[in-house]
């Protein structure tokens, strides 16, 4: 596989990941993912985005039941 912005080659990694969402913050230290060889870009397959997407609603949920009624 190639990196789509400057064609180098891509190697399957963990990498860590920060997400800042609807005032949460969300840090993950090893999440697998392609990145490139050369210029560093990460991608993310489908199984991991759905994973990360999961948790994220999971956190929303229960970051709501934290805040004041009202």
């Amino acid at each position: 596989m190639n990196c789509i912005h400057c064609q180098g080659e891509m190697k399957r990694r963990t990498v860590p990941l920060h997400i800042d969402r609807k005032a949460c913050h969300v840090t993950l230290d090893a999440v697998p993912a392609w990145v490139c060889e050369q210029c560093g870009e990460q991608y993310f397959e489908e199984r991991e985005v759905d994973a990360i997407q999961d948790l994220l609603k999971s956190v929303e949920q229960k970051a709501a039941a934290l805040r004041p009624a009202g």
